[in-house]
């Protein structure tokens, strides 16, 4: 990420801690090799070469294929990055998002428009990070039907 945001990253902790997280291989590259895996979360890792190893984590070859390795979980993370947030957001029922207020002229990867369906239930108040960045976490539910609500998925 083209931040330092001690703050996120321990909202993050506390948000995944207990829960299994599913990411993308770059994600999971992204990570300092001392939090690979990330502790207290059973950690998947999607990548499309079955070869691909990730020592400490199960590597599977789609975000349907980890989703149904954690069948009967109560919550499941999924921390990115870009494609794999795209595939989770139509069976998604939550979001927790930080806004962080940066112009990143050369960023390559983004998360998926968030679109009507979904009803902002905590804006977040506005923070400034020890390094003078302004964020805010918040958060997001899916409008569903009743009928409509998958089982467990969350993003």
């Amino acid at each position: 990420m083209p931040w330092h945001l001690p703050e996120d990253l321990a909202h993050f902790k506390a948000a995944t801690l207990g829960d299994p997280v599913v990411m993308g291989r770059r994600t999971w590259e992204s990570l300092p090799e001392r939090f690979r895996p990330l502790p207290g979360r059973e950690n998947l890792v999607v990548s499309g070469n079955p070869a691909y190893a990730a020592p400490g984590a199960r590597v599977v070859g789609s975000l349907d294929a980890a989703l149904m390795l954690l069948d009967g979980a109560e919550r499941i993370c999924v921390i990115g990055g870009g494609e794999i947030f795209r595939a989770a957001m139509p069976i998604a029922t939550e979001l927790i998002v930080t806004r962080i207020e940066i112009d990143v002229p050369d960023a390559d990867t983004f998360a998926p428009e968030i679109g009507s369906e979904w009803r902002l239930t905590d804006p977040g108040q506005v923070r400034v990070a020890a390094n003078g960045l302004e964020y805010r976490f918040q958060s997001y539910r899916r409008e569903l039907a009743a009928s409509s609500a998958p089982e467990n998925p969350r993003a």
